[in-house]
């Protein structure tokens, strides 16, 4: 029996995916759970409040608490901080075989371009379908109609 993994063995997997992962909800949750299904080793980028804010939105949970969040998940191996776009250059980093993305992304001229990028360099990229009728963007719309909740108030 081995003391450590062997990670220089073609097959162990690495994933990778990422996202801001504010209020974290079941299609956060399904992405990360399918996505473990198929490697061994699952890696998750939390994009930081600054990167959020140069995205043009603003987080309603602190980068902490949501990294602590999905770091907690059982299909969760470790949590990196996301500090820029460049997804490529994170899984080169991070030794990663396939990155995880959400559908509505497939068969975009941006993506198609990243795809092309991403096998170049001999990562696969897997489309994971979106959960139907649930977004952090929803959930944020309805606390603010039912409660006027804002992130200023925290």
């Amino acid at each position: 029996m081995k003391d450590s993994i062997d990670t220089s063995e073609e097959k162990f997997i690495i994933g990778y995916t990422a996202g801001v992962y504010d209020l974290f909800h079941i299609g956060h949750l399904n992405l990360l759970k399918n996505a473990k299904g198929m490697c061994d080793k699952l890696i998750v980028g939390v994009t930081v409040d600054d990167l959020v804010l140069y995205k043009g939105k603003r987080a309603m949970i602190p980068y902490s608490d949501r990294a602590e969040i999905v770091r907690s998940i059982k299909y969760v191996d470790a949590v990196v901080p996301q500090e820029n776009m460049d997804k490529l250059t994170m899984c080169k980093k991070l030794k990663a075989s396939v990155m995880f993305v959400g559908d509505d992304w497939y068969n975009t001229p941006k993506w198609n371009e990243i795809e092309k990028q991403f096998s170049d360099a001999g990562i696969r990229i897997v489309y994971f379908p979106y959960t139907k009728g649930v977004s952090s963007t929803k959930i944020r719309e309805a606390l603010i109609a039912a409660r006027g909740w804002t992130v200023d108030e925290g």
